[in-house]
């Protein structure tokens, strides 16, 4: 019997209650599962443990004495990029496992050298564990139109914005509690925030309109996606920068920099100053970051629960920059990946699947501050009771986008930043921030990028 079969005679044995027969084999299957030891998800790497030892006693239920042991191996990599690099070379030397967590950007790198399997067919053959996935994740995983992983979990980074402030200012709980819709619509434009937090500043009541992080990272491509900045070319599998769209991000920038919004020395600013301006001192009336510094702005705030929360404080997507245009946030998957080299990569993927079940995505999402995956997960208690604050962020995926799943991202976006800081400070005007940057990407990336416009 394969291995295949007996999974699904295990299942349908267990969900029918019927008594187990003799047992079928003895064996004892091994597959080693690569995570990175990171506090943000223990349960990466943990729930497909779990997974194994629920399909050990669907086994055993079934009368197969066939067992699956989980080997863990939990890299002490700084980041997500280290992790990929010492994975490539484990995979170069054939020590590479049967399966991997991994952020998501580094999927078409690991497709190109033969680490990652394609799961179209064990997407579709089992629809219990993937039909309520929320649709705008599986981009995340796909390369040149197939997906060749799963989702484990996301986020979502919008901007926060204060709206004690806005009452301050004289604005009508109709407009606060409305904006979001607004910018949804197209009705409020990302020229429009600018001029609503120069309000506030003018008014005496907030010291910066908008703050930003001040170093390297894809929050910013949001707000690019706001002017058409599109950074990925699927079908080709490169990279991509239209100078008309950069050229207006920057021209935005120092729009809200002359406007006082912004400040001049945004990029030189430390993250407990960014994080201070908008929790503690509320010198900030919009940040954009991401969802999990929820928790952080309740305890800085003495905030006690979600109606104190949401009187506080309100979330919107990146605006569009024009009306009508469509609003953008970002979120950043780490993903499940088979590769193609294991002995079992069908049981490889089965696990996946189990531990992408409802309850155990949950315990990991809740714990750590993560979305959900799908849509079922939204009325589980812990979500409900725990997690509200996840559970109301996760209509935001609607309007979602991701890294390009390239693996020279990152070098792209320090190239991007450098024209932010020019602009930002004054040093380059934005059509001179924007030459600058496109030449800057192709003499360091070369044929990986495509210059458009």
């Amino acid at each position: 019997m394969t291995i295949r079969s007996t999974m699904l005679a295990a299942a349908a044995l267990v969900a029918l209650g019927t008594a187990a027969p003799a047992p079928l084999s003895a064996e004892e299957i091994t597959l080693k599962v690569w995570t990175r030891a990171d506090r943000s998800g223990p349960l990466r790497g943990g729930n497909i443990i779990t997974a194994a030892e629920q399909l050990n006693r669907m086994l055993a239920a079934a009368g197969s004495d066939l067992q699956v042991k989980i080997d863990l191996f939990e890299n002490n990599a700084k980041g997500f990029d280290a992790d990929a690099l010492d994975l490539m070379k484990a995979f170069a030397v054939d020590k590479g496992p049967d399966l991997y967590v991994a952020a998501h950007e580094w999927i078409g790198a690991f497709v190109e050298a033969g680490y990652a399997l394609n799961l179209e067919d064990h997407i579709k053959a089992n629809p219990e564990f993937y039909s309520d996935m929320i649709p705008s994740l599986w981009k995340s995983v796909e390369y040149k139109g197939a997906r060749y992983g799963i989702p484990q979990d996301t986020e979502v980074r919008m901007f926060f914005y204060d709206k004690e402030m806005l009452r301050k200012i004289g604005k009508s709980e109709e407009f606060i509690e409305g904006l979001p819709g607004m910018v949804e619509r197209g009705e409020f434009t990302i020229y429009d925030m600018t001029d609503l937090a120069k309000e506030v500043v003018d008014a005496g009541v907030a010291k910066y309109g908008i703050v930003h992080r001040p170093n390297v990272g894809p929050d910013f491509q949001m707000l690019m996606a706001s002017f058409g900045f599109d950074p990925y070319d699927e079908e080709k599998g490169k990279l991509q920068a239209s100078a008309k769209a950069l050229n207006a991000f920057y021209d935005w920038l120092k729009y809200s920099v002359d406007a006082g919004v912004i400040p001049a020395n945004m990029t030189s600013w430390s993250w407990d100053s960014v994080h201070a301006s908008f929790r503690t001192e509320r010198t900030a009336f919009i940040k954009f970051h991401g969802i999990w510094n929820v928790p952080a702005q309740m305890k800085a705030r003495g905030l006690k629960g979600p109606e104190d929360y949401f009187r506080a404080i309100g979330w919107t997507h990146s605006p569009a920059a024009e009306k009508g245009g469509k609003p953008a946030n970002l979120s950043h998957p780490i993903i499940y990946v088979v590769s193609p080299k294991s002995k079992y990569p069908e049981l490889a993927a089965y696990l996946i699947g189990l531990a992408s079940q409802p309850y155990l995505n949950t315990l990991h999402a809740v714990s750590t501050g993560h979305l959900p995956i799908k849509y079922s997960q939204l009325g589980m208690p812990e979500f409900v009771n725990e997690g509200w604050a996840l559970r109301a962020a996760a209509p935001m995926l609607k309007y979602t986008t991701f890294m390009p799943n390239h693996a020279k991202v990152g070098q792209f976006n320090a190239i991007i930043y450098k024209g932010i800081q020019a602009v930002e400070t004054g040093r380059l005007d934005p059509k001179e921030a924007t030459s600058f940057v496109l030449d800057e990407l192709e003499s360091e990336l070369g044929d990986e990028v495509i210059l458009l416009d």
